[in-house]
């Protein structure tokens, strides 16, 4: 058969911005200037904001300042706002943790967040293959590609050892496979006090560190 380009259809900027910005409310619940840098809009938060003004106006979203140190032009749907009232009154046994890629719209590090300085070593990015573990939203591990070093956040055991089991639960899962860790902050991950976390979480020692098998 024979083939031809079809004509590009032009599509109206207005609704094209919409689409964006329901897109972007769906995937962060709460949109700050940092989130649509990270997203790479063609515009940046120039280019939506009049868009999500008038659904605002429209009582489709909320604008207010949400989230503390993100500037005070945030948007977001209802839901997420409720949500986040909900993460107030969490108390310390009640610790919510998340292993998500490091590139995944739901860590705000590196886009809404800076990453927090460490001294240093190894420097955390949104890579391909890399992971965050946050705590209560807190960023407290990062694995880095291929999972043989970690970068830590925390000295707090309250905040570490729940991270570690969350990060040993991923890998029982088969979420991210067998992780053979060699290294932490860049010491022999033995010397660290990420070793005995670890161990508590189910890891075993060998040669070259510590293993745990998916």
């Amino acid at each position: 058969g024979r083939w031809s380009l079809v004509p590009r259809t032009d599509v109206d900027q207005t609704r094209r911005m919409y689409r964006t910005a329901e897109r972007l409310l769906q995937r962060h619940g709460i949109v700050t200037r940092g989130a649509l840098a990270a997203e790479r809009v063609p515009g940046s938060f120039s280019a939506v904001y009049p868009v999500m003004k008038a659904m605002e106006e429209a009582g489709r979203i909320r604008r207010g300042y949400f989230v503390d140190g993100l500037g005070g032009m945030q948007f977001a749907l209802p839901g997420a706002v409720d949500r986040m009232r909900g993460y107030v009154d969490l108390v310390e046994s009640e610790r919510r943790t998340h292993v998500v890629a490091a590139t995944d719209p739901a860590n705000p590090y590196g886009a809404a967040l800076a990453w927090p300085e460490r001294e240093g070593g190894h420097k955390a990015g949104r890579k391909a293959g890399a992971v965050v573990v946050l705590v209560d939203g807190h960023l407290v591990i990062y694995v880095e590609r291929g999972g043989r070093t970690l970068l830590s956040y925390t000295e707090d055991t309250a905040l570490l050892q729940p991270a570690v089991d969350a990060l040993a639960l991923a890998a029982r899962e088969g979420i991210l496979g067998a992780l053979h860790v060699e290294k932490a902050d860049g010491e022999a991950i033995q010397d660290t006090i990420f070793g005995e976390a670890l161990v508590g979480a189910g890891f075993r020692a060998t040669s070259r560190g510590l293993r745990l098998r998916a």
